[in-house]
């Protein structure tokens, strides 16, 4: 049914296709801000802006919140692009590319965004109690405070732009045009994964942190199609990062931030990639459908989809 609404607005294939270039030009866009900061600091510093190709580099050109801040305005610039799209390509509502409900459930949004957070803030103190050893406190007052202003309004922008792209624009386009809804899971958790294939995780820990980048992208899908909405997806997507983003950072993440601790171990494909993908994401789902009294696993995950009865015929 999630998928099925955009069938109510301007569906053609070409549109999606339109959306997609216009969204990822809008990101593009949204990030000459970033290089253009960093480009001119190297200049002032007498340095080659040859160092602009490494990726790792450029991370630390500029402060860490300042940096945070202009990596996550492309994001916030491809959400409005997002929006652009849903409403002047599709004529669609924000309310339908969000969810099947009358209007968006904000309760839904905060149990999502306390369940990983509450789960992330326990482990990581549960480890930094633990294991003493491997984590540095960095806490600095004003900077922590600059990082949580930055975070708390950016950070949601970010996990918005790419749950509205993924679960939401991409999904329910492929949905109406192929008719069914395990392709469009499968698709868009693939890209949602590979997408993160350049993050300096995956050189730091090798490819099989792949396996929590994709299986990360399908939970998100199997709850979105699940709940018939987004709103348990954007609020898990906005709880993961924000929180990560306050608690804990190290040398080798894509966000190197101001946060309370400092992950200094040598980090190793345990745990921390295959745990939530196999232990963590099947119980969270356990809990949601208890809480939201899922059925219908099978339809709602492989069925058709198919034209709502009350469609919107579409004049061109």
């Amino acid at each position: 049914m999630f998928i099925a609404q955009a069938f109510k607005y301007k569906h053609d294939w070409w549109r999606y296709l339109v959306g997609v270039l216009i969204i990822f030009t809008a990101s593009q866009f949204g990030s000459l801000p970033f290089i253009g900061a960093a480009a001119m600091k190297i200049i002032n510093e007498g340095g080659s802006l040859e160092s602009l190709a490494d990726t790792n580099a450029l991370m630390t050109v500029l402060d860490s919140n300042l940096t945070l801040f202009l990596m996550l305005l492309s994001f916030a610039i491809g959400l409005a692009g997002v929006f652009f799209c849903v409403k002047y390509l599709h004529n669609q509502t924000i309310v339908a590319a969000t969810t099947t409900r009358k209007k968006i459930d904000w309760n839904r949004f905060f149990f999502g965004f306390g369940l990983i957070a509450i789960t992330t803030t326990f482990f990581t103190l549960l480890d930094y109690y633990s294991n003493p050893q491997d984590y540095e406190l960095q806490f600095e007052e004003v900077p922590f405070l600059i990082l949580a202003v930055i975070a708390i309004v950016m950070i949601p922008l970010q996990t918005s732009f790419e749950e509205y792209l993924f679960r939401g624009y991409i999904m329910q386009g492929l949905g109406v045009m192929v008719r069914n809804k395990w392709l469009p899971l499968l698709v868009t958790s693939l890209v949602f994964g590979g997408l993160h294939f350049f993050n300096p995780e995956v050189e730091k820990m090798g490819n099989i942190i792949m396996v929590y980048y994709i299986g990360t992208g399908l939970f998100l899908g199997i709850i979105t199609l699940m709940d018939e909405g987004m709103e348990l997806a954007l609020g898990f997507h906005a709880g993961n990062n924000l929180v990560g983003a306050l608690l804990v950072t190290a040398d080798w993440t894509v966000f190197q931030t101001n946060s309370i601790f400092k992950d200094i171990s040598e980090p190793s494909a345990g745990f921390d990639v295959l745990g939530p993908v196999l232990i963590l994401y099947p119980i969270f789902i356990a809990i949601m459908a208890f809480k939201y009294k899922w059925n219908g696993w099978g339809n709602k995950l492989f069925g058709k989809v198919t034209p709502p009865v009350e469609t919107i015929q579409e004049t061109i």
